[in-house]
C-alpha cells in the first residue's frame, strides 16, 4: 500500500475541546451567506437585523432537521450506537434536512415579522449555495461524501492539485472528488442567480430556480456516491428528493408566471395597476 500524505481533520485544540476544519468550514460558509442575504435585505428595504434574526431561528432548526433526516435514515446503526447522534461534529448531516428546517423556520419567521416568504426566498438563495458549495471542502476534510474508486491517473487528469488528490486516498484507494463536483456545480449556480438579481422577476422565481438547478447536479452527483441515504435498499433518496424538488421548481416557476399574466389582463382591462 502506498503512503500518502492527507490533511488531518483536527483544525486545532485547547485543552479538551477539539476544534474541526469541518466545523471551521461550515461557519465560514455561513457567516459569508449571512452577510450577502444581509446586503440585499437593505437594499430591498427590510431592516438591516432581518437575516441574522432569521439565522438565529433557522440555524439550530436546520441543524436539528439535517441531523435528525440524516439519523432516520442510517437507523440501523443509530440505534444501535445512539451516544452518536449527537456527535454532528463528525459528519453525518444532510442538505435536504437542512433545507427542509430552513424553510420551516424561514416560514414562520416571515408570517410573523409580515415579510413575504418568496421575498426572504428570494433573498436568501445565492446565500444558501454559496454555503453550499463552501461547505462541501468540510466533506473534503473529513474524506466523506465521495464517489466510486478511481486510479490517481483519473484524478491527476483532472489536473487537481495533489492535495486534493492525496485526500481522495482512502483505505489504500482513490475515489472520484465528488465533493468537489456539487462544490464546482453550486458556484454556477451562484453565478446564475446573482445575474437573475438584476433581472425583472416574479417573487419567488430565484428560489425555485436554486430548487432547480441544484437538484439537477444533485441528482447525478448523486448517482456516482457510495454513501448515498437508501430507502428499501434500492432508491437513492437524495435523487427522489431531487426528482421532487425539480417538479416543484418548474411547476411553481409556471403556476405564478400564468397566474401573474391573467393577473395582469385582468388589471388592463380595469385599469389597475399590477404589481
Amino acid at each position: 500500500m502506498e503512503t500518502v500524505e492527507v490533511l488531518d481533520r483536527v483544525a486545532f485544540q485547547i485543552g479538551s475541546i477539539t476544534v474541526y476544519w469541518y466545523g471551521i468550514i461550515i461557519m465560514t460558509g455561513i457567516l459569508l451567506g449571512l452577510w450577502l442575504a444581509t446586503r440585499e435585505s437593505v437594499k430591498q428595504g427590510l431592516p438591516k437585523d432581518t437575516f441574522s434574526d432569521l439565522l438565529f431561528i433557522a440555524l439550530p432548526t436546520a441543524l436539528i432537521t439535517a441531523r435528525l433526516y440524516y439519523v432516520m435514515f442510517e437507523w440501523e446503526y443509530y440505534s444501535q450506537n445512539p451516544e452518536q447522534i449527537v456527535a454532528i461534529w463528525e459528519g453525518g448531516i444532510a442538505i435536504h434536512g437542512a433545507l427542509l428546517g430552513s424553510v420551516i423556520a424561514a416560514y414562520l419567521f416571515a408570517k410573523k415579522r409580515k415579510i413575504p416568504f418568496l421575498k426572504l426566498a428570494d433573498i436568501a438563495a445565492p446565500s444558501l449555495i454559496l454555503g453550499q458549495a463552501i461547505g462541501r471542502w468540510g466533506n473534503f476534510m473529513n474524506q466523506e461524501a465521495h464517489g466510486r474508486e478511481v486510479s490517481r491517473t483519473f484524478l491527476e487528469q483532472l489536473y487537481l492539485p495533489d492535495v486534493i488528490i492525496n485526500q481522495m486516498y482512502i483505505d489504500g484507494q482513490y475515489y472520484h472528488p465528488t465533493f468537489l463536483y456539487e462544490s464546482v456545480w453550486s458556484i454556477i449556480i451562484f453565478g446564475v442567480l446573482m445575474y437573475l438579481r438584476r433581472k425583472s422577476l416574479i417573487q419567488g422565481e430565484i428560489f425555485f430556480t436554486y430548487l432547480v438547478l441544484y437538484s439537477i447536479g444533485r441528482f447525478f452527483i448523486e448517482g456516482m456516491r457510495t454513501d448515498s441515504l437508501m430507502l428499501f435498499d434500492i432508491l437513492r433518496v437524495a435523487q427522489m428528493v431531487s426528482i421532487g424538488l425539480i417538479g416543484l421548481g418548474i411547476g411553481m416557476i409556471v403556476y405564478r408566471r400564468n397566474k401573474f399574466k391573467a393577473a395582469r389582463i385582468e388589471g388592463d382591462q380595469y385599469g389597475k395597476k399590477v404589481k
